[in-house]
């Protein structure tokens, strides 16, 4: 079941990141993340996810509840999320970015939802790629509904386009039999062809050349992100090394070990998931119990 392998390789990788977001890569070096912790950044208690797991649930849920995409719908979710704490665990909304906030302010303002997200340059965080994707199980899903869902917050074509690639390379998985560099250097070409006039291409240079001499980079910035995850499931060849991996970068680290857990979630399968990891985490029953659901829904769309 790929929707499970993926969406509970992205909330395990979310976990993870929780308790140290923010510590610097030497401070991890010093400590690094071996397991699951409590408390830490957030001061929450182990097994607790944040806004990337809740925003890619609320993303599900309304999916599941409109039987599509519709984009009023999720934008609700997003908003009971932020503003009532849905889709939490501890009913404690204690994470979220300052992009996907106003994006969420404009819609509740009256702002039709293709209208609300951040287009300026300064606005591709990494918020839309660590919640995109639940749209890499829809069979047919096209690029500008892709675009779309990461516009309600993210609309800037940076962002855009790296939850396309993202995207991209989560449907090669799900549907080919292939190494980690071929899902990725043929999700590439795609990209490239589709968006061979985009201004923002030169942006994905380092991904698109397979260069990763110098720094990797592992703030809130969405090619940052998408790099870090590219290159931790590069230079690792089991599911819970990219993951530690992606967190001991330090930085954002709940996010880029989202974004790099359902990667490798679904390259991997559930069954290489720590099951000691999936049992500390409150209602992920709710959350497996979720993914079938949604399975079935894409099962048959």
């Amino acid at each position: 079941m790929k929707v499970k392998d993926g969406i509970i390789g992205l909330v395990i990788g979310d976990v993870l990141g929780v308790p140290v977001e923010f510590y610097s890569r030497n401070e991890l070096k010093e400590e690094p993340v071996t397991d699951m912790r409590e408390y830490g950044t957030y001061n929450m208690p182990k097994g607790t996810w944040s806004d990337d797991s809740s925003m890619t649930i609320a993303t599900m849920a309304s999916i599941i509840n409109k039987q599509g995409i519709d984009y009023d719908d999720i934008m609700d979710n997003f908003c009971e999320w932020a503003f009532n704490s849905k889709y939490t665990q501890y009913n404690d909304t204690f994470d979220y970015g300052s992009t996907t906030i106003r994006g969420l302010e404009r819609y509740k303002e009256g702002i039709e939802p293709l209208k609300c997200g951040g287009s300026r340059p300064r606005d591709n965080g990494n918020g839309s790629l660590m919640r995109i994707l639940p749209l890499a199980f829809i069979k047919n899903i096209d690029y500008k509904t892709i675009e779309n869902v990461s516009g309600l917050t993210h609309a800037h074509g940076r962002s855009k386009i790296s939850c396309v690639l993202y995207i991209e390379i989560a449907k090669s998985m799900i549907n080919n039999d292939l190494s980690i560099d071929e899902h990725i250097k043929n999700s590439c070409e795609k990209i490239k062809e589709h968006y061979k006039s985009h201004e923002e291409l030169k942006h994905f240079k380092r991904i698109f050349d397979d260069d990763w001499a110098g720094e990797i980079r592992s703030g809130g910035y969405v090619i940052d992100s998408l790099e870090s995850t590219i290159y931790c499931l590069k230079t690792t060849d089991n599911y819970k090394d990219a993951i530690l991996k992606a967190v001991n970068l330090g930085g954002d680290t709940d996010t880029t070990a989202a974004i790099c857990g359902g990667l490798a979630g679904i390259y991997y399968g559930f069954d290489e998931i720590p099951i000691d990891w999936i049992e500390s985490i409150k209602y992920i029953e709710k959350v497996i119990s979720l993914c079938e659901r949604y399975e079935a829904f894409c099962d048959e769309n």
